[in-house]
């Protein structure tokens, strides 16, 4: 059973961390197979919880768009180059497939071979050499063996179709060969005295008791085919290794962690059909066709904290989400079936998920019961934010006493942790906590930093602004920064130059400067987002 990927929104917070690995722990807790995912590097404050508590880092996903792997691909279909032309048809037939990957001993990739090139080897008439088994040529004829003294031959194949004396005198036979004869005295005799590699006996012909000791004293290899001349010739061919036709040395090869619709471009632009899939190792798994690229299996995720698509993962319109946990208003996501929906108007994820699991009664270890109570702690700012509400408080308390922290001085501690600014430059501390939100046609984007060091960004104000404008160059009409001071308890802010009017709108402010303080304002979800969105929609 593949894993389902729990993960928060981009530019992950404490919130979405940390309620992704403790939803992945009560589903694993109730047999189910997930994994906690992160979309970006975490912040200072998440990793300082991580390693207070002791747990690693979710690892990071790039994107849920379907891979080459999630396809129904031929998975194993292939053969070493050692097997013989004769199996290759027969693997074609029983795989219903019209090409096939030919492999070495690790299962490196040396060709592709078609049909076509089976029956050109047939219409060319190259048919004159043998390079194959013993076991081959008996497999090949189904033969009977009567002397087996080598186990691979590399040579000329004859067959005995003039008068005895007229093929001895214009086939010089010599060591190597392979001689095709049927009840011939004479041939026979000068084929084993000629020391050839082997020889085949038509229509169940046996050796007489001179030749075959004879046979025996020169080490010549003898295989009884019960097929008259012209049908052992044929079926001796089939019976060549299938690296003595191998024409196409550098096929279109494709790799499993290749995305679909890329496979899907390529495929239509080159114009084939067939494709080698090769693993990271460069390993053939197998073959896919075109024709394979309509059946798939979604990737299956769980979204935390968040449920807006341009918040969330790169080609989150090919998974299939399964649930969704989040504190937040409703955005724009759909599903193709019903899922489970847990949104309650909560101070942050984790106090739902601390209500699961008190519903699942799943008892909550020291560590997950930590990070659940660091990730409420950060979002409702110490249960001072106005997004607090008293289930917040409720499972604050017991969390707390779950992983012994004193919740205040603990979270202040978290807060400090996370709030230094030293070392960042302006860009990381502007996308360090920035959502995107849609209204109407107009892009809104809100970043917000926590951090009782307002100097040090109102020294590099000037930055700050024309990063906000370049970004608003993009695909938004407002762009902000909050940067929150829990201690004073409001936030300053900047914002691009042509949002300045809307920023006033929006708060009830005159005559706005880059960096004015607002009291009292401190919730991203509660107080900074509703005000904006209905000012641009008032304005749009």
């Amino acid at each position: 059973m593949k894993a389902t990927y729990i993960f928060g929104h981009r530019n992950p917070d404490t919130d979405s961390v940390c309620a992704s690995i403790s939803l992945s722990y009560l589903k694993n807790a109730l047999g189910e197979n997930t994994v906690p995912r992160v979309l970006g590097h975490i912040n200072k404050e998440s990793s300082f919880v991580l390693k207070h508590f002791g747990l690693k880092e979710p690892g990071y996903l790039n994107n849920v768009k379907v891979q080459l792997r999630d396809v129904a691909y031929h998975k194993g279909v292939m053969l070493d180059e050692y097997a013989s032309i004769k199996e290759v048809v027969d693997y074609m037939q029983h795989a219903s497939c019209t090409a096939l990957p030919i492999v070495d001993k690790d299962k490196k990739l040396k060709s592709l071979i078609t049909l076509k090139e089976v029956a050109m080897m047939f219409i060319e008439n190259s048919k004159n050499h043998l390079y194959t088994s013993y076991d081959l040529v008996l497999k090949a004829l189904q033969g009977r063996e009567i002397l087996r003294f080598k186990e691979e031959f590399n040579g000329d194949t004859y067959a005995s179709s003039y008068q005895s004396q007229t093929f001895i005198e214009k086939a010089p036979l010599k060591e190597n060969d392979i001689l095709i004869v049927g009840d011939r005295y004479k041939v026979l005799q000068h084929g084993i005295q000629s020391k050839v590699d082997l020889i085949i006996l038509t229509n169940n012909c046996e050796l007489e008791n001179d030749l075959l000791e004879l046979a025996k004293q020169n080490k010549v290899s003898v295989i009884s085919s019960s097929l008259d001349t012209y049908n052992t010739c044929n079926h001796l061919a089939l019976s060549n290794y299938v690296k003595t036709i191998l024409v196409n040395q550098n096929p279109a090869i494709v790799h499993d962690l290749d995305y679909l619709t890329d496979f899907i471009a390529d495929a239509t632009r080159l114009g084939y059909t067939n494709y080698p899939i090769l693993n990271k190792k460069n390993e053939c798994l197998g073959l896919i066709r075109i024709t394979d690229s309509g059946c798939f299996e979604k990737k299956k995720v769980i979204l935390v904290d968040h449920n807006n698509l341009e918040q969330s993962v790169s080609g989150i319109d090919e998974a299939e989400i399964v649930e969704i946990i989040d504190h937040h208003n409703l955005g724009a996501i759909g599903t193709s079936i019903p899922i489970n929906v847990r949104c309650m108007p909560v101070g942050c994820t984790c106090t739902i998920l601390y209500h699961l699991y008190q519903e699942k009664k799943v008892p909550i270890p020291k560590n997950i019961a930590g990070i659940m109570l660091s990730a409420i702690l950060s979002d409702t700012l110490i249960l001072k934010s106005p997004t607090t509400t008293e289930s917040d408080r409720i499972a604050v308390r017991e969390l707390a006493k779950i992983c012994g922290e004193d919740y205040e001085k603990y979270g202040y501690e978290m807060l400090k942790a996370g709030s230094s600014i030293a070392g960042m430059d302006v860009e990381d501390i502007i996308y360090q906590d920035f959502k995107s939100y849609k209204v109407g046609n107009d892009g809104l984007g809100i970043s917000q930093v926590i951090t009782m060091d307002f100097d040090s960004i109102k020294e590099h104000l000037d930055e700050y602004v024309n990063k906000l404008n370049e970004i608003a160059k993009g695909d938004y009409k407002t762009v902000t920064l909050f940067i929150t001071d829990v201690i004073k308890n409001g936030s300053y802010i900047l914002y691009n130059d042509e949002a300045k009017y809307i920023i006033e709108d929006s708060f009830n402010l005159k005559d706005l400067e880059q960096g004015t303080f607002i009291p009292n304002l401190v919730s991203r979800k509660k107080q900074m987002l509703p005000k904006i969105m209905e000012s641009l929609e008032k304005n749009s």
